[in-house]
């Protein structure tokens, strides 16, 4: 478990974008916590599951995930994953979004950011490239985020699926276990979150899924692992949700490393 601190270590004062990035060997996790300042997050390899408010986001290669200054939030980390972090003053950012956003982190847009992690930069050169950030700095044309229920009678049901994703006790099961009726749950999820029972925890396999794609799980493996017990109709759940196949994500993910067919040296 990591406590955040309030901003990096070091940042000026006064500031618009301060950016850092880290490599943890082993998994990391937040606990709630709040920051002064909005917060861009991404990663390069691996994957965050960010809960935010009563969302769960699913932070990826290519995807972001812009937190307002003073929403509470906490992370969970895959190992080995590149973790970076850019945190925007308030009162001097040129930007709003309406609450937690997906960003789409294109590769310019990573690029300036990292520059700014730089030390070496003048006030002209910081001030040319955030300028560039703002004008780059858009939402992600797929907004990933899971909406939890805020129900309290099926907040055990919630919990229990966020810790084990493969639990695949049946609607009427659960509302016997909470001594609800099967219609109470169903009314519960589809109020809150517009999907059925079943679609919620669909979704939210998906989301594990990514992870587990993330971390080089094979996709046979990341089926089993979220209860499906046919690969194929986890295929094709991930591709009704992400538009792709799961073995096209992880090859976007990880790609091959490409053979010189001359002098036979892997290129990354």
């Amino acid at each position: 478990m990591r406590r955040a601190a309030p901003l990096p270590r070091g940042a000026a004062t006064p500031f618009v974008i301060i950016a850092e990035s880290h490599v943890l060997g082993a998994p990391a996790e937040w606990e709630p916590h709040v920051h002064p300042a909005h917060e861009l997050v991404w990663v390069s390899r691996g994957a965050l599951t960010s809960r935010v408010g009563d969302s769960v986001f699913t932070v990826s290669e290519g995807c972001g995930l812009w937190v307002p200054a003073g929403e509470v939030h906490s992370g969970r980390l895959t190992a080995g994953a590149g973790f970076h972090t850019a945190f925007f003053a308030p009162e001097r950012t040129r930007v709003a979004f309406g609450g937690p956003t997906a960003i789409a982190m294109t590769p310019v847009l990573e690029a300036l950011l990292m520059r700014l992690a730089r030390t070496d930069l003048d006030v002209g050169e910081r001030e040319r490239t955030e300028a560039v950030v703002f004008d780059v700095l858009e939402p992600a044309e797929r907004q990933l985020a899971l909406r939890l229920p805020g129900d309290a009678r099926v907040g055990a049901v919630v919990e229990a699926l966020l810790e084990d994703p493969a639990d695949d006790r049946s609607l009427d099961e659960w509302a016997r276990d909470l001594g609800v009726s099967a219609r109470t749950v169903s009314r519960a999820f589809r109020a809150a979150t517009g999907l059925s029972f079943a679609q919620w925890r669909r979704s939210l396999r998906i989301h594990r899924a990514l992870t587990l794609l993330s971390e080089g799980c094979e996709v046979q493996d990341a089926a089993e692992l979220l209860g499906y017990a046919q690969t194929s109709t986890f295929i094709e759940a991930f591709r009704r949700v992400m538009g792709t196949t799961p073995g096209a994500y992880a090859g976007a993910a990880h790609p091959a490393p490409v053979r010189n067919p001359v002098s036979g040296v892997q290129k990354s």
